[in-house]
């Protein structure tokens, strides 16, 4: 009996099954042996019987599967088709054996392209890799991207995959092309959003320093003018409300400082740089600040001396607490204030307590969740208690608080100790700042302010105090009367922002060049802007942020007079000492910015260097002598040669004077080249004063004593020998100028726990900054090369 059975699933033709001439010879042979019986007829149609139907069973489970298959293989294509990515599967030869309807429009693919050679069609315009990268991972076995632009300029993301049987073995490659166009609009996008954000920043801060210093002008004569006023008030009435003017006017002030400092923070503009500093040398700092200023209101601040050292970012700290004490003066109207430190385990605790009003619970908990200074309104504590939230995140400490109405409020700054804590001991200060005013002596002071109006009332208020006073309403003003009218002041008060071509910094700095010697000053502004903070402070000025106080402005004068009185008595005595000194240590300094290079010269002079400065590494060259007792001050970014080629120059011809290198830039790998080429500090602009003179001191005396140039090596040797494995490893990542993060990825840490190997490698170096330590690194390599 014929079976029909469907062996393919792809034809709709049976085929018929009939048994075949063999098996009918077997038949007839089967029955000549046996004899032909009724019964063996029926047993023999009973076994084919059976067999048909087992045939039937494995006809339709034939059929079944290949339905399964063909299904699942349309459903396959189906998929690939629908899917708006090209997509190339090779064979092991690179031959075409599938592709998708979006490949048509990369590589113009036909069907009857099947089975052909890929290098045979035309690739893309800018993907002439794709053959070698497909052989390379056959080769691999690893996934490979790449990105790939069309003829057309569409982007894609192209992605060869192996393409492994059951076995692993690699029977092809699978190519994906993938439309990134969309992403990279969006990223173009994102950073031009971006840029408009940082322009649109800068503006604002900008504007808003600009707004801070024409709102402060006329604050600045309200001032001056209640002060005046309540010194010519007899009534006890009319004082009370000329009083209530005067603090009208600072809650101004204190609002204009907190409006700049809150978009400083928020703005990103601030950032920490944790160092190891002593406690005692900040409390000082406040200490002298507030002790006249609660004075004055009648309240009794004590601060509590403190030997331990700290890390933490000494300006930011400095500010936070400035802030609080603040608040304290300002809402405490009988008793004390105290300021004081207490340990717990490796950590210290900055408090601060005062007996003001207080601040509700509900009020306090709402300041201590706000998510950001913008979203509250800047009355009363919130302003400052805001910022110092903002910058206890910034440093990354903890700030608690407590208060209750009528009796007062504390609050708490948790600093981490160093480990060096409790071996150093501080200086406490304890002055009478009334009995200084009055025994200061009087001088000449020029003052140079555009206000004519606040001009004349600052200069009536000095004479009244017995000073002599000389006034200029700009900065050519002021040079002219001391070049042709014959003034010699003993103190420079100046605005900052003058009429014409130099400002107030720029007038002292010129009129100290002028004069020969280093004039006390005074910066009266009301630009509070951080540049301006940091240029004031680099030029070695007071600054006074308008409107001020006249008491604050007297006292700071006699208090400046006072102190550089002790110094010329100082410097005169050791005049005389030294005078038989005439090897003077020279300074040569080489940098193409004029103004910096005086400024730098002034630092110098004023500490008995002799100094001689230069504009290009050329002219340096041309005018130099070996042999002599110097150091250089070089800066790393000059035109024609630079400095790390004059380094180079000088070593090449075995002259080791001692080189000093400057910079603009922050960044490490700047910093350990110069180190390489045998620079012994590098430091980075801006700088203070006493930070350039300390760096050339050690030079100097380094280059002169070559013992104490060996114990410096040995100790460079002993710290880095003090260091860890890990840690030694953190620190050549750092040095390489790796962040954080990349490190943590190739060491596979985390990234919290190299930022504590990083703050453990400077504790046990000394070190700080990333130049410092470079330095040391530098130092033991070269012994240990030795």
């Amino acid at each position: 009996m014929p079976v029909r059975l469907r062996l393919d699933a792809g034809t709709a033709t049976p085929k018929v099954i009939t048994p075949s001439p063999s098996a009918d010879a077997d038949a007839a042979t089967l029955s000549s042996k046996a004899p032909s019986t009724p019964g063996n007829a029926a047993q023999s149609c009973d076994q084919l019987r059976s067999l048909n139907h087992e045939l039937i069973e494995m006809n339709d489970q034939l059929r079944a599967s290949l339905e399964q298959q063909r299904a699942a293989s349309l459903d396959c294509l189906n998929v690939l088709h629908s899917l708006d990515i090209a997509t190339i599967l090779l064979d092991a030869n690179l031959n075409i054996r599938l592709f998708t309807p979006a490949s048509h429009a990369l590589f113009n693919m036909l069907a009857a392209d099947i089975g052909r050679p890929m290098a045979d069609l035309c690739p893309m315009a800018t993907d002439a890799n794709l053959l070698e990268d497909a052989r390379t991972v056959m080769r691999d076995m690893k996934p490979l991207e790449r990105e790939v632009q069309s003829r057309s300029g569409l982007s894609f993301t192209r992605r060869i995959s192996p393409y492994n049987q059951d076995d692993d073995f690699v029977e092809g490659v699978v190519i994906t092309f993938t439309d990134i166009c969309d992403k990279k609009q969006v990223t173009e996008a994102l950073e031009d959003a971006t840029h408009k954000a940082q322009v649109a920043t800068t503006a604002r801060s900008r504007f808003l320093a600009c707004a801070s210093h024409d709102l402060r002008q006329p604050l600045q004569t309200l001032k001056l003018l209640q002060g005046l006023l309540l010194s010519l008030l007899k009534d006890e009435q009319p004082r009370k409300l000329t009083v209530r003017i005067g603090e009208t006017v600072g809650a101004m002030s204190g609002m204009l400082n907190a409006l700049l400092d809150i978009n400083h923070i928020e703005t990103g503009a601030i950032q920490a740089t944790p160092v190891c500093f002593r406690m005692s040398d900040l409390l000082d700092r406040l200490a002298d600040e507030f002790s006249y200023k609660a004075v004055a209101k009648g309240l009794k601040l004590r601060v509590v001396p403190c030997h331990l050292s700290i890390e933490s970012d000494p300006r930011l700290l400095e500010q936070v607490l400035r802030n609080l004490l603040s608040n304290a003066l300002k809402y405490t109207h009988e008793g004390r204030i105290l300021l004081g430190c207490r340990r717990h385990g490796g950590w210290l605790s900055i408090e601060v307590w005062d007996t003001g009003i207080g601040i509700e619970q509900s009020r306090l908990e709402s300041l201590r969740d706000a998510p950001s200074p913008a979203d509250r309104p800047l009355l009363g504590h919130g302003a400052g208690l805001l910022i110092v939230r903002r910058l206890c995140a910034v440093l990354g400490h903890r700030m608690r608080a407590q208060s209750s109405l009528a009796k007062g409020s504390a609050f708490t700054i948790d600093v981490a100790l160093s480990r060096e804590s409790g071996a150093l001991a501080g200086v406490t200060y304890d002055i009478d700042r009334q009995e200084q005013g009055r025994v200061a002596h009087r001088g000449m002071i020029l003052i140079v302010e555009d206000d004519v109006e606040l001009l004349e009332l600052l200069g009536a208020l000095l004479k009244s105090e017995g000073y002599q006073v000389a006034m200029a309403t700009d900065g050519v003003a002021a040079l002219t009367s001391v070049t042709r009218g014959g003034v010699q002041p003993d103190l420079i008060l100046a605005d900052f922002n003058l009429p014409g071509s130099i400002n107030g910094l720029q007038t002292i700095t010129q009129l100290r060049k002028t004069l020969h010697r280093n004039i006390p000053a005074v910066i009266l502004t009301g630009d509070i802007s951080r540049q301006t903070s940091r240029d004031v402070a680099f030029e070695h000025c007071t600054q006074l942020n308008k409107p001020a106080k006249f008491k604050e402005i007297n006292f700071v004068i006699a208090s400046l007079l006072a102190q550089h009185h002790m110094s010329f008595i100082d410097r005169e005595l050791s005049e005389m000492i030294d005078s038989h000194d005439e090897n003077a240590s020279i300074v040569f300094i080489v940098d193409r910015d004029d103004l910096f290079r005086d400024t730098i010269r002034d630092v110098l002079e004023s500490s008995d260097y002799l100094v001689h400065d230069y504009a290009s590494c050329e002219a340096f060259l041309e005018d130099y002598s070996p042999g002599l007792r110097a150091c250089l001050l070089i800066d790393a970014h000059l035109q024609g040669m630079d400095g790390l080629q004059l380094l180079h120059r000088l070593r090449s011809n075995g002259d080791d004077l001692p080189a000093i290198m400057i910079s603009g830039s922050s960044e490490v790998s700047i910093a350990v080249e110069a180190m390489k080429a045998g620079a012994s500090d590098f430091i980075e602009k801006p700088f203070g004063r006493s930070e350039v003179l300390q760096s050339v001191a050690l030079a100097l005396e380094q280059s002169m004593d070559a013992s104490k140039k060996l114990a410096w090596t040995q100790q460079a040797t002993h710290c880095i020998n003090s260091l860890t494995l890990r840690q030694r490893q953190v620190m050549d990542m750092v040095l390489a100028g790796y962040p954080s993060k990349n490190i943590a990825a190739q060491l596979g840490i985390s990234q919290r726990t190299v930022e504590n190997h990083r703050a453990s490698i400077m504790t046990r170096t000394h070190s700080k900054s990333i130049p410092a330590l470079a330095r040391i690194a530098l130092a033991a390599k070269s012994r240990v090369g030795a």
